[in-house]
Parts: structure tokens; C-alpha cells; sequence
């Protein structure tokens, strides 16, 4: 019990760094009006992660977890999308941009597990 309550914390931590990377990342690229659009959507999603793994942990039924759970899978995704349209110059900021894009890959294939093992 003690290994799977670990984990649970760890994923918490994980979509925390995710949100905050992201939050990171706008502060370093161009203030365009399309880059600013794309820039509150992307934070709203990143941290939307997070926010409904939290929820999952709280959940009252094994299909409510399911739900949130898959509500992070979207989130993720819908993140990624974002990630994708921000425009940036180049350099570290692409290098940011492309790994947190990995992670968010990585995030929808995590919760997509899960939801594969609560059913």
C-alpha cells in the first residue's frame, strides 16, 4: 500500500514540474498576440493536469477516479496541442518546448494506463 501511495504523490509532483514548466516556457518566448492567446490556453491545460489527478486521488468510486483520470488524458493531450502552436526563436526555448511536449506524451500514455487498468 505504502509503494502505491508513493506513486500517487509522485504523479502529483510530476504534473506539478509540468505546469510549472509551461509556466516557465511563456515567460521566455514572444508576447504575439497569437503566442499570448495560445499561452493562456496552454496554462489553463498543463495546470488543469494536475488539478484533476488531485481530484482522481479524491475520488467516491472506482468510475469517478476513472473519469478524472481520463479528464488528465485530455488535458494532457489538449496541452501538447498548445505546446505545439507556441512560436518561439529558437534555442532553449525550442529545447523547453519539445521536452515538455515529451512529457506531455508521456502523461497521456501514464494516465492512459490507468484508466486501461481500472476498468
Amino acid at each position: 500500500m505504502t509503494e502505491n501511495r508513493n506513486s500517487k504523490y509522485d504523479l502529483e509532483e510530476r504534473t506539478l514540474k509540468f505546469a510549472q514548466g509551461v509556466i516557465g516556457l511563456t515567460k521566455t518566448v514572444p508576447k504575439s498576440i497569437a503566442n499570448i492567446e495560445v499561452m493562456k490556453q496552454v496554462v489553463r491545460s498543463s495546470g488543469s493536469v494536475g488539478a484533476n489527478y488531485i481530484e482522481a486521488n479524491e475520488a467516491l468510486s472506482k468510475k469517478d477516479f476513472a473519469m478524472r483520470v481520463k479528464i488528465c488524458r485530455k488535458e494532457a493531450k489538449e496541452s501538447r496541442y498548445w505546446l505545439s502552436l507556441i512560436e518561439v526563436n529558437g534555442g532553449e526555448a525550442e529545447t523547453t518546448r519539445q521536452s515538455l511536449v515529451a512529457e506531455a506524451t508521456e502523461l497521456m500514455k501514464i494516465f492512459g494506463s490507468i484508466v486501461e487498468k481500472v476498468k
